[in-house]
């Protein structure tokens, strides 16, 4: 797709689908994007801000969502700031993007004394101005690579490289939803698909629980919804699942195995079942929609005008206009090899006519010199029908070095006290299932029933350290 098929959000929003149809729900309130043809959600004129490099740091989703519908193709580069962002890296931020302007919702003392010149109110309360917003332009969009450790790592990329899954001749008025916070690149996806697809978007709640989100969700009618597996490992077992009825499902963000696929084509038998596979640096790759784990092995080395992917030492490649352009700041690493291709890191074994995904090259544990990727033991134990969840993760061994343990989340029954034997029994059938389907290096050495597992803030499984 060409660099400059998208121009700017604005000019592509107004060509795609009526505006006054088309909302954006938060949590208390609402936006139809017809609001941002008279008015802003800034106070000042969105043009004042014309070739500035701006921070877009703002609790709400929603005002972040307003501000970058305003910036685009006004801004030099919009930094998209992810809610977890420690307040210690917010000066590092600053100075690496070379940021000038602060867009927020909310008083941010660690901005003080940063050298930022100028500071902006956002708010969803839509104010009358007369703005001239023609003569856009090519604005940097710069994404946090999720899953990273110190400092952020931040990942240059225009709408162009964004919105290049997106079919631009799709003119459907779905209403969209999302677990994803939409400052992260899988819920930008969703954000750019539902408004660049002609529908609605209703966004999620870092201060609503699971269940709440689905009943809002699902008063809204929504008709199309994504989520990472852990998400929707969790909406599983809300009693609030049932509050929706979706036509499409999709997971990103994490391996899809085949219990939570089956378990979503149970819950939700109209619904289209998919699951994608992107990443912040190499963006969107494919989709699968035959309700299987893993991808068909014909997607690799196809010849593609949009998407090239190759296997290289294990490991998924790819290739294609949706790559971002590169990293921001001192980072050592080359975003692409000499050829173009971004690795992954997430590990691919061919088995048939399939390629599975196994888990991540820096995520293995080395059990006395041999390799186990947790997610392959996850994948196993969530199999079990008692299993809402489970982690794998390395315990120190002064044998092997490590051994693999594994954290579960029992799923019980509405009302039912989970008995002692029935924990043992529970633990015993989840070792004899490794057993059958696992090397013996790989079979957990014990396994931990826990009430509940942490998600981070980008919707994965928080993963520990031995």
């Amino acid at each position: 797709m060409p660099q400059d098929s998208w121009g700017s959000l604005w000019d592509s929003l107004n060509e795609t689908g009526h505006p006054s149809d088309r909302f954006l729900w938060g949590v208390e309130a609402s936006v139809t994007l017809a609001d941002l043809t008279w008015g802003s959600s800034l106070d000042i004129r969105p043009e004042e801000l014309r070739g500035r490099s701006v921070l877009v740091l703002t609790q709400d989703q929603l005002t972040a969502a307003l501000a970058v519908i305003e910036l685009d193709g006004i801004a030099r580069r919009l930094v998209l700031c992810p809610p977890d962002l420690r307040s210690e890296h917010v000066s590092y931020v600053i100075e690496t993007a070379a940021v000038d302007t602060l867009v927020s919702d909310r008083v941010v003392p660690e901005v003080a004394g940063a050298g930022v010149a100028c500071a902006v109110t956002c708010s969803p309360r839509i104010a009358s101005v007369d703005s001239d917003r023609s003569g856009r332009h090519q604005t940097e969009w710069i994404l946090f690579s999720s899953g990273t450790t110190g400092l952020p790592k931040m990942v240059l990329h225009t709408l162009s490289s964004l919105a290049g899954a997106i079919d631009r001749g799709s003119r459907t008025s779905v209403l969209w939803s999302t677990f994803y916070d939409i400052r992260r690149y899988g819920g930008l996806q969703i954000f750019l698909r539902a408004l660049l697809g002609g529908g609605s978007l209703v966004l999620s709640s870092s201060q609503e629980s699971t269940g709440d989100f689905l009943v809002r969700a699902g008063s809204q009618g929504v008709t199309h919804i994504s989520g990472t597996p852990s998400h929707w490992r969790r909406a599983l077992t809300s009693p609030s699942a049932h509050r929706i009825a979706p036509q499409y499902v999709r997971l990103s963000g994490e391996i899809a195995d085949q219990a939570i696929l089956d378990g979503l084509r149970a819950l939700y038998p109209d619904a289209k079942i998919a699951h994608a596979f992107a990443s912040t640096e190499a963006g969107v790759a494919f989709e699968v929609g035959d309700g299987r784990a893993g991808f068909p092995a014909s997607l690799i080395g196809q010849p593609s005008v949009s998407v090239e992917m190759k296997v290289e030492d294990g490991s998924l490649r790819i290739r294609s206009a949706r790559n971002a352009i590169r990293y921001l700041g001192s980072v050592s690493e080359p975003l692409a090899d000499r050829d173009g291709f971004i690795d992954t890191r997430d590990m691919v074994e061919l088995r048939g006519d399939r390629y599975y995904f196994v888990g991540r090259r820096d995520g293995i544990i080395n059990v006395g010199g041999l390799k186990v990727h947790p997610e392959e033991v996850e994948a196993v134990i969530n199999r079990h029908p008692r299993v809402q969840m489970s982690r794998a993760r390395a315990r120190r061994s002064p044998f092997t070095g490590a051994v693999v343990v594994a954290d579960v989340v029992a799923e019980c029954e509405p009302g039912r006290v989970e008995a002692a034997v029935d924990i043992e029994a529970l633990k015993s059938e989840i070792l004899e299932a490794c057993r059958r389907a696992l090397a013996t290096h790989k079979i957990p050495a014990a396994i931990y029933i826990v009430p509940s597992l942490n998600v981070a803030a980008s919707g994965k499984l928080l993963r520990l350290g031995a």
